[in-house]
């Protein structure tokens, strides 16, 4: 995609701080790390979202691959996985390294409002539609 800045860094035209890089994947480091260690795993094609990448499976193999180097070198107690897609149009996994008590580079919004029968009907009707 011509303007994307994944893409642009996929080509070079874009410095980053590579940590990874295959024929099908590349992973660098955040410039606007939520936490130390904070990395993004992308395809080299552009793709819009993470289960459009065709190969998903491979795809968070190499994620894996990637985190346990970053938790091997930062002795970090566990790996957080992020995918949101809003920040950047391009399929893209963040790789959020956790080395203190709590978890840390991730907010969540409150909690929701739901009666145990709607979950249990949401989870009926998501189960049909799979």
């Amino acid at each position: 995609m011509e303007d994307c800045i994944f893409c642009k860094i996929v080509k070079g035209e874009i410095p980053s701080f590579k940590v990874y890089e295959d024929q099908n994947y590349v992973a660098f480091m955040d410039i606007f790390p939520r936490v130390k260690g904070h990395a993004l795993v992308i395809p080299k094609k552009h793709y819009r979202w993470v289960n459009d990448v065709p190969k998903f499976g491979e795809y968070w193999e190499v994620a894996k691959k990637i985190s346990l180097g970053i938790q091997k070198y930062l002795n970090a107690r566990f790996i957080s996985y992020l995918t949101l897609g809003e920040e950047v149009h391009h399929a893209h996994i963040h790789i959020l390294p956790q080395t203190e008590n709590g978890i840390h580079g991730i907010k969540f919004s409150e909690v929701i409002k739901m009666e145990k029968e709607e979950i249990g009907q949401l989870a009926e009707e998501i189960n049909k539609s799979i």
